[in-house]
């Protein structure tokens, strides 16, 4: 019995194998018959090969072609065209500058410009391995910026150190152009006031008799002697300043340029020159800055792309706030430094300001979304005019340097840390 038991198990395990081989055989006869069958798989995998190939193809040549992917916009503006646009902006001051004190204001540019351009091009090298890196003619738009702010007779070699800093501490520690924190031509010129003060302190530095090559155009005069018409022609062309403050008539000319070619917009300079003209009007004293350095720093610094707001509300709250802090400078008795200052507490917080005033993204709620940018807007000022009392007290107390060396090794080791990371990468 056990033996009949044991064979009937067999042979139903045996035929259980069969029907299995017999299963598989027939899978594969199927697919291989689908195979040679069906003309649509062949066509579909003859399609894949010509998409692999055309990626290929597409990859291998994208270094020579230019390219826009959805959902971007191409645009045939680039860098160094909206560079040349400012540069020609800036022109018609450079130009004023030199009727003004001649030789000499032309000596301080052009070494500002020269000492920028050639940093930029030797450190690109070392920070970012980039060689072009000066072709875009950012270098010499902030070696410009930063002798405008500078006093005519300032020292030559104190100039070009504060370009070199202006490029490696106010852009290449950053990463580059657009990654900068800080506006540079102000790093810059911070950069002289701390280690080299009696230089930048110094009466002589801002008035020569023997250099002044024209002190002041009668224009409006001519036609009425009477206060507003005097105010007119300093308007026209003054002594007194920094080299780009002389005459706020061609400052303004160059911000309708850079307006008229979509360079900047209108939201930052009204803003601040409405917040700077009420806080004049109303403070006792006024505010501590001269029209012309408004004019230069509302139109071409607080402008400047990396270190100010995207979007029109953010702009138009970052110029507000730009005259609400100059006033705050001047009551509490900043005087040389305001316009710096200004720009030093404010561009940290683009970035906030940036996330704070977001257009609202379709499909939510408008006036929820409005109510919450409020609430964080609030807290944002709070934050501004803390930071911004803080500056003062460091400034009153003489620690601004201590602040300056601190920065300096804040960017040192996180570069060191940068270069570590992508030895390990």
């Amino acid at each position: 019995m056990k033996k009949l038991k044991n064979t009937r198990k067999t042979a139903k395990l045996n035929n259980q194998n069969e029907n299995a081989n017999l299963r598989k055989n027939s899978d594969k006869s199927v697919k291989t018959d689908t195979k040679t069958v069906n003309p649509a798989q062949k066509e579909k995998a003859a399609k894949k090969t010509d998409r692999n190939s055309i990626i290929k193809n597409f990859f291998k040549n994208r270094k020579n072609k230019k390219l826009s992917f959805t959902p971007y916009i191409r645009t045939e503006v680039d860098t160094r065209s909206v560079m040349k646009d400012v540069i020609i902006s800036l022109i018609p001051a450079i130009v004023a500058a030199s009727l003004v004190y001649g030789a000499k204001a032309l000596l301080v540019i052009v070494t500002s410009i020269f000492s920028a351009v050639v940093t930029e091009k030797l450190f690109s090298i070392i920070f970012l391995n980039d060689k072009d890196s000066a072709h875009d003619l950012s270098a010499v738009i902030t070696g410009i910026l930063m002798a405008l702010t500078l006093a005519p007779l300032t020292s030559l070699p104190v100039v070009a150190f504060g370009a070199s800093m202006a490029i490696i501490f106010g852009k290449l520690m950053y990463g580059g152009i657009g990654k900068n924190v800080l506006n540079p031509a102000v790093v810059g010129r911070e950069f002289m006031t701390v280690f080299f003060p009696a230089a930048m302190s110094s009466g002589t530095i801002w008035f020569s008799q023997e250099a002044l090559r024209l002190s002041k155009i009668n224009f409006f005069v001519n036609f009425q002697k009477t206060p507003i018409m005097s105010y007119l022609d300093e308007l026209l062309l003054t002594s007194s300043g920094s080299l780009g403050s002389y005459s706020a008539f061609v400052l303004i000319l160059g911000g309708l340029y850079l307006l008229l070619k979509n360079r900047i917009s209108w939201h930052i300079p009204v803003t601040l020159f409405a917040t700077s003209f009420i806080a004049a009007m109303v403070l006792k004293d006024g505010i501590s800055v001269s029209t012309g350095g408004l004019l230069l720093t509302g139109i071409f610094m607080a402008t400047d792309m990396p270190t100010s707001p995207s979007f029109a509300g953010g702009k138009i709250y970052y110029g507000i706030m730009l005259g609400v802090v100059i006033a705050l400078l001047s009551v509490l008795g900043v005087k040389n430094e305001t316009l710096s200052y200004v720009l030093l507490i404010l561009n940290p917080f683009t970035r906030f300001i940036n996330k704070v005033f977001r257009p609202v993204v379709f499909g939510y709620d408008v006036k929820e979304e409005v109510v919450k940018q409020g609430g964080k807007a609030i807290l944002l000022t709070l934050g501004i005019i803390v930071f911004a009392l803080i500056f003062i007290g460091l400034h009153k107390i003489g620690a601004i340097p201590y602040l300056v060396y601190l920065y300096i090794l804040v960017l040192t080791l996180q570069l060191i840390r940068s270069d570590r990371n992508k030895k390990f990468n």
